[in-house]
């Protein structure tokens, strides 16, 4: 169970850290603790499984990164946990999904592949249907950025 201060915890977290060379200070002492007491919170709540990663947020197109594909995969069912587990361990893979199909749409795995340029995305694609042995895939090139907010947590409740 969460106590409130872990509450506040995640709710900071979930707002984004301040830029300032030492972040988790300023975090600290907005939350009226030290910073060690927040670290050893942070790595409570991730031992338990409550927080799994801490991670920045890319602006892919300001950044440079031109080339934004999801590819929708068929993938039979007996090989869909070898083959996210091997397309988690590809740089240029960002997420990996498992969904269900529909009647008119049989793509049951898909990946989000970043690269400089569609040319490029098309050369990975080409190189995960090699290494992967599938063939049955569809591409969904990415038409306008939509600036994603993250996800607030418990903010509503302390």
């Amino acid at each position: 169970m969460l106590d409130n201060k872990d509450k506040k915890i995640i709710a900071a977290l979930s707002e984004g850290l301040p830029l300032t060379l030492r972040p988790y200070q300023a975090l600290a002492d907005e939350l009226g603790i030290s910073e060690e007491e927040l670290f050893s919170r942070i790595k409570k709540l991730k031992e338990k499984g409550i927080i799994r990663r801490l991670g920045g947020t890319i602006r892919h197109d300001q950044a440079g990164i031109k080339g934004n594909v999801m590819v929708a995969w068929i993938v039979p069912q007996e090989r869909l946990n070898e083959v996210g587990q091997k397309c988690a361990g590809f740089p240029f893979i960002t997420h990996c999904y498992v969904r269900e199909t529909a009647p008119d749409w049989p793509y049951n795995f898909y990946t989000m592949i970043h690269a400089k340029s569609e040319d490029e995305c098309l050369n990975l694609v080409k190189k995960l249907t090699e290494e992967l042995a599938l063939k049955d895939y569809e591409l969904l090139f990415t038409k306008k950025e939509i600036v994603r907010r993250m996800r607030r947590y418990f903010s509503e409740e302390i």
